[in-house]
């Protein structure tokens, strides 16, 4: 039987950051926090985050494990069932035995953002997937066609820097050069040759997250002109269109709900130029969505789902008013 103490447990764990939301039954959100990343393949400490996230988040909402109804993880590089072995570990605490629901982070985002209803989520951040919700309630990732959209900040960085490597400059390229020797620490174009010929930095996750973080330069140069930059970011985006409409096909409506979540998706160049060319799709017409929640608040209406917690008005409104929720 349902007490006014219990309460949902949402976790959006992410390449870069874990994000806990604890939520009572009727949608107040009683507290939220942040710490690493939760996927093994980012961080070796995501379980050590994850659990962190969550103690302190109960902490903060002065709740204690018997008041947990059921917890929703949507998980960053979770894509397979062999990947329980590292994902169920996030979220084993002792005397925490409520029912665990781990499901791939873009779950949690397609229902932060579009509520469960059909439609095409598209994340572009530290990582990169594009997942639909058929009208059937299916689900089908882009994943599950083989199909993958290099469009995660890692790549765009990577690929920006190999043209600057390769000479393919012009003098529209002077500031993001300019900006790149600066991340990576080098006087000159030289000193980078130098550099990427050790591999740049022997760790891969390390490495990994250097790029990533010059990620927001480039689509900035992009927005600015730069036509590596915009080279760079027109691979992706293209990429991205056409895992969107291979999805799109298994949508019998003739208009596809899509929203988008994540740095690089919601970079000023990309968005729009995305935006554009899903107006002239091939076999759908696309309608771009604003995100309705952040997907850590989507991980809580996943909870309340199998909860068989109904979405009321009242839920939802709730929700809305912790500046949390916002996406």
């Amino acid at each position: 039987m349902a007490h006014s103490d219990d309460i949902v447990i949402g976790i959006d764990g992410g390449g870069t950051n874990t994000r806990v939301m604890v939520s009572d039954l009727v949608g107040n959100v009683l507290s939220y926090t942040e710490k690493g990343a939760a996927s093994i393949h980012k961080d070796v400490h995501a379980r050590q985050n994850v659990n962190e996230a969550i103690l302190e988040a109960l902490l903060l909402a002065k709740r204690d494990f018997h008041h947990v109804r059921g917890i929703a993880a949507g998980i960053a590089g979770y894509d397979s069932e062999s990947d329980l072995a590292w994902v169920e570990p996030l979220t084993d605490i002792d005397g925490l035995s409520c029912p665990k629901w781990h499901i791939n982070d873009a779950v949690v985002a397609h229902y932060g953002a579009l509520m469960a209803k059909p439609g095409i989520i598209v994340i572009s951040g530290t990582g990169s997937i594009i997942l639909a919700i058929t009208e059937e309630g299916q689900y089908i990732r882009n994943y599950d066609l083989h199909h993958y959209a290099a469009s995660a900040a890692r790549f765009i960085a990577y690929d920006a820097v190999y043209e600057t490597l390769a000479g393919n400059t012009d003098e529209t390229d002077a500031e993001l050069i300019l900006a790149m020797l600066k991340h990576w620490e080098v006087p000159s174009i030289a000193e980078f040759e130098k550099l990427a010929r050790t591999g740049f930095l022997e760790d891969t996750r390390e490495r990994n997250r250097k790029f990533g973080q010059f990620a927001p330069a480039v689509t900035e140069a992009a927005w600015q002109g730069s036509s590596i930059a915009k080279r760079v970011c027109d691979r992706a985006i293209h990429q991205v269109k056409v895992g969107i409409e291979i999805l799109a096909t298994s949508f019998t409506a003739d208009t596809v709900e899509v929203s988008f979540t994540g740095s690089v998706i919601n970079s000023p160049y990309v968005y729009k130029e995305l935006h554009d060319q899903l107006a002239f799709g091939n076999n759908k017409r696309y309608v771009i969505v604003k995100p309705q929640f952040a997907p850590v608040t989507g991980s809580v209406l996943y909870a309340f789902n199998q909860l068989n917690i109904p979405l009321q008005n009242e839920l939802i409104c709730n929700l809305h008013k912790s500046s949390c929720s916002q996406p």
